[in-house]
């Protein structure tokens, strides 16, 4: 059973939320604010993140920092802050999706268990090792493992991001639009925008390019692709 964290200073949208996510079958604990999160997140044994942003003591944003310091938790904020910027802000710094206020508490379960299942390494039947690596150049996907190495070095991204990143690499030289890698990289979650899609690949390059590697292509007018690695 997964343990969701859901933190917002809102007494009644912590319960909402809870009832919501219990009726799906998933264990909930609730905080009042960042800190009090932080140190249950200290102890270990969260699954994944309903994140409020405007709360006292330590803000959703400043959380959200934290935890990607530290690793690629799945995190969901649930927000007031409705303006397309904040949910730009939100993904950049590392969400793997933003639900506003007010909200279908049935919509905010069925997002929370399609990034729960993004997060979870596929159960497969096939031989393992070599089928379950993607190689492209320097980059190394275990997708067993739902780990990435660059050159040898391990970089630590957003369950959102490694989907995306899957389908690219999968194909490289294949363009893929933007609701293509939605629908790949997001599955059963209908309520993606496009415009997300490119936050989620600045965010890859991001953390790759500093590694020296950059192996994503934009098509203006189409989308994206992975570069083709000669040799």
């Amino acid at each position: 059973m997964s343990t969701i964290l859901v933190v917002d200073d809102e007494a009644n949208i912590r319960d909402v939320v809870q009832y919501a996510l219990e009726r799906e079958g998933l264990r909930v604990l609730t905080a009042r604010d960042g800190s009090e999160a932080l140190g249950m997140l200290e102890r270990g044994g969260i699954d994944l993140v309903v994140l409020d942003i405007l709360m006292p003591e330590m803000d959703g944003l400043t959380l959200c920092r934290r935890i990607r310091e530290r690793g690629n938790l799945p995190l969901v904020f649930l927000s007031s802050r409705a303006e397309e910027v904040d949910r730009i802000l939100g993904l950049e710094l590392g969400g793997d999706d933003y639900v506003t206020k007010p909200f279908s508490p049935r919509e905010l379960a069925t997002r929370v268990k399609a990034v729960l299942r993004r997060s979870q390494p596929a159960v497969t039947t096939r031989k393992p090792a070599q089928d379950d690596v993607i190689t492209h150049g320097p980059v190394e996907m275990n997708l067993s493992r739902h780990e990435v190495r660059v050159a040898g070095e391990r970089v630590t991204l957003t369950v959102t991001e490694f989907g995306v990143l899957q389908a690219l690499l999968e194909r490289p030289g294949h363009v893929l639009t933007r609701a293509q890698l939605v629908q790949r990289a997001y599955a059963h979650d209908n309520h993606v925008t496009e415009r997300t899609m490119d936050t989620h690949i600045k965010r890859i390059r991001a953390k790759l390019q500093p590694l020296g590697c950059d192996p994503i292509e934009t098509v203006h007018g189409l989308g994206y692709r992975a570069r083709e690695v000669s040799g």
